[in-house]
C-alpha cells in the first residue's frame, strides 16, 4: 500500500513548538512535503519581511524528523490554492485552524484532495518523540544545555556532533536553569524544550537532566553510557573536563559556527524576538 502524500503551506517563520506539533500530526497522516514560502512570496501575503530569511527557515524545517520534502514556493494565491510543484500530486492538504479558509476547502473538493483542518486540541501538549533509529556500533555522544530560545545554532551544533556517533541531547531542568541563568530563565518549559530539540532528525533521543549545576546531567549519563561528551566554546566548562576525566569520557570542544550562509544566532539574542 502506497504512503498517502500529505502537503503543508506557510512561511513558518520565527520556528516555534507549534509549528513542530502541526508538522509531527500531519505527518501521522502520510509522506509531509512542506511547500514553503519564499521571503518575497512572504512579503507579498503578510505584508511584511519574515523575521527569518528562507535559508534560515528552509535549513530548519529540513531538519525536522517529520518532514519528508520541502520546496520553495514564490508565487500563487497561496492562502487558498495549492501550487503546482515538481512532486508527487498531493492526497491530502493540512491546515491549521487559523489558516482554514471555505476557498481552501472548494479548492480541495474541486479536485479531490481529501482537506484536513487540525484544531487547537489537536496540537496541545508536548509528546516525548521517540528514539531515532542508528546503525549498529556508533559510538555515543551526549552533549548538554538549556536550548531555551531554538534557532538555527543549536540544529547546526546538533549536525556536527551527531557526526560523531548518535546524539543524546539533555536539556536542563527548569530549576537548574534558573540556578544557573538567574531569574526569568527560562522561557520555555523543560517538557516544550524536550519536545523541540528531540525533533530534531541528528538527535538520536532527548531527556530532561534530574541532577543540579554544570554537571547536571551525571544521571543521565549512567543510564547512556556515552562515550564522548561534546560542548561548544560557550559550554567549555571546568566542571564539565573535570568529570569527564573522572569517568574516562573523551571531552570534545567544537567551535561555535553557523551553517554557510546563515546568521550567527543565540538564545540570549532572540529573547522575545
Amino acid at each position: 500500500m502506497n504512503m498517502k502524500s500529505v502537503v503543508l503551506s506557510g512561511v513558518f517563520d520565527n520556528f516555534k513548538s507549534s509549528h513542530i506539533r502541526l508538522l509531527e500530526e500531519a505527518s501521522k497522516l502520510g509522506s509531509l512535503h512542506v511547500l514553503l514560502w519564499t521571503d518575497e512570496l512572504a512579503r507579498s501575503v503578510n505584508k511584511q519581511a519574515p523575521k527569518l530569511p528562507q535559508e534560515e527557515r528552509l535549513y530548519l524545517m529540513q531538519a525536522m524528523r517529520y518532514v519528508h520534502n520541502v520546496t520553495l514556493v514564490n508565487e500563487g494565491d497561496v492562502l487558498n490554492t495549492l501550487p503546482e510543484v515538481e512532486a508527487p500530486a498531493p492526497d491530502i492538504w493540512v491546515s491549521c485552524a487559523m489558516a482554514d479558509t471555505p476557498d481552501r476547502r472548494a479548492f480541495c473538493k474541486a479536485r479531490g484532495i481529501e482537506y484536513r483542518v487540525l484544531a487547537d486540541a489537536d496540537l496541545a501538549g508536548f509528546p516525548n518523540p521517540p528514539p531515532m533509529p542508528s546503525k549498529p556500533g556508533r559510538k555515543k555522544v551526549l552533549v548538554t544545555g538549556c536550548y531555551d530560545w531554538f534557532h538555527s545554532g543549536h540544529v547546526r551544533f546538533c549536525e556536527e556532533v551527531s557526526e560523531l556517533g548518535d546524539l543524546y541531547v539533555v536539556v536542563g531542568n527548569d530549576a537548574n536553569v534558573e540556578h544557573l541563568k538567574g531569574p526569568g530563565h527560562p522561557l520555555f518549559k523543560q517538557e516544550e524544550r524536550r519536545y523541540v530539540v528531540g525533533s530534531v532528525r541528528y538527535v538520536k533521543q532527548c531527556l530532561i537532566s534530574t541532577g543540579f549545576g554544570w554537571v547536571d546531567a551525571e544521571p543521565e549519563v549512567h543510564t547512556i553510557k556515552p562515550d564522548m561528551y561534546a560542548v561548544n566554546e560557550d559550554g567549555d566548562k571546568p566542571e564539565k573536563r573535570e568529570f569527564c576525566t573522572r569517568l574516562g569520557l573523551e571531552y570534545v570542544v567544537l567551535k561555535r559556527t553557523p551553517k554557510e550562509g546563515l546568521p550567527r544566532r543565540s538564545s540570549t539574542d532572540l529573547r522575545g524576538f
